[in-house]
């Protein structure tokens, strides 16, 4: 009974209306998720392209869009060691590996993992990358198996991804909605979740250049909007996602004009965070820090990109420190995270079970008329 009694207390707003970060951390369940996720602050993330070959080709491919693609191809062992020898140094505990298709790299993949024992891979599914390389493995999902055949060339893609991480502990499937696969997740969904598969969603975000159909408009977002809220509530089992990630990427704006984009690509500051600390390796080894971001050639204006918010929105704490709704919504965002990027976080339950904005910033007020 006391102890509700101080919890119903610490909730109470100040007397002056404005709460003080003090305040907001007072309250019990706030200040529990707090703790946890704090330990994890240590992370800092820099990504690599593996290898410039793919087994399936993509519609709308982030990949094979700008210069990236055209480099010369390192695949020396001992030089991939040497690079995460010297990103320890820097102070990077996390990698990303990513590129055309990591898994047609076995060997480079397993030394990154030996060097750096933190990270994640994206990968298409169709070749199951061994559990020597003990990383977080992201499948990418971008519909049925008659949509993967279509925008993907690869038949029976699903069956294929299930049947390589069914039960791995590793794997979380990334469903990416597009414009016209949003129906076709219920049916992704309800296969993976029977599978007993742990799901998370991404956004389509357009490849500077792209007009193809798989872009967003305003009708597909909001239409996302609510299927992503509904699968949430049919498999809360299996689903690592928070009603604030919906809110975040779901947006008639993309995540830059909504919490300004840290990363170095659009970011001249290389005073602190991901302006000093991030890169973005090409598989030469090589980097560019005026192309450096999560997800190279992106229209950054039509990026709601997962990886990117990773990054951008739980880089904006204070932002969402004006009062505990939204920073419940923020902690929900930040350990849906980290129970997606890193191998062995377990979610706790949401604090925040509405659809809170986000914080007003001046891009925001001057596109006034915007349904946020």
């Amino acid at each position: 009974m006391e102890r509700s009694k101080q919890k119903a207390a610490a909730s109470q707003p100040p007397k002056d209306g404005a709460w003080k970060f003090s305040d907001i951390l007072a309250i019990p369940e706030i200040r529990e998720k707090w703790q946890t996720v704090r330990r994890y602050f240590f992370l800092r993330e820099s990504t690599y392209d593996m290898t410039r070959r793919c087994n399936i080709q993509c519609e709308g491919c982030y990949y094979y869009q700008g210069d990236k693609a055209s480099v010369p191809e390192n695949r020396d062992p001992d030089q991939w060691r040497q690079l995460m020898r010297l990103e320890k140094e820097r102070g990077i505990t996390y990698v990303v590996l990513a590129g055309a298709e990591p898994s047609l790299v076995p060997e480079l993949c397993e030394v990154c993992f030996q060097e750096i024992p933190l990270g994640c891979i994206a990968t298409n599914g169709i070749r199951r990358i061994g559990s020597e390389i003990d990383y977080t493995i992201h499948v990418s999902v971008w519909g049925n198996d008659e949509t993967s055949r279509r925008l993907r060339n690869a038949a029976n893609m699903l069956r294929r991804q299930i049947d390589n991480y069914k039960g791995d502990p590793r794997a979380v499937f990334i469903y990416t909605f597009t414009r016209d696969n949003v129906d076709e997740a219920f049916e992704v969904s309800e296969i993976l979740a029977r599978n007993n598969c742990r799901i998370s969603f991404n956004m389509f975000s357009a490849p500077v250049g792209y007009r193809g159909g798989l872009r967003h408009d305003a009708a597909s977002l909001q239409k996302t909007r609510v299927a992503m809220q509904r699968i949430c509530e049919q498999y809360p089992d299996n689903v690592c996602f928070s009603p604030y990630n919906i809110v975040a990427h779901t947006q008639p704006l993309g995540l830059h004009d909504l919490f300004s984009c840290p990363y170095p690509r659009v970011n001249t500051s290389t005073d602190i965070g991901l302006g000093r600390s991030f890169r973005q390796y090409r598989t030469d080894l090589s980097w560019d820090r005026t192309a450096a971001c999560c997800v190279p050639d992106t229209d950054c204006l039509d990026c709601r990109h997962y990886a990117a918010g990773s990054a951008i929105v739980t880089s904006r704490m204070f932002r969402h420190a004006a009062d505990p709704e939204r920073f419940k919504a923020w902690l929900d965002y930040v350990d849906v995270y980290l129970a997606v990027w890193v191998r062995g976080y377990e979610k706790s339950p949401n604090l925040c079970r509405s659809l809170v904005a986000p914080p007003v910033t001046m891009v925001l007020k001057n596109k006034q008329g915007l349904d946020l």
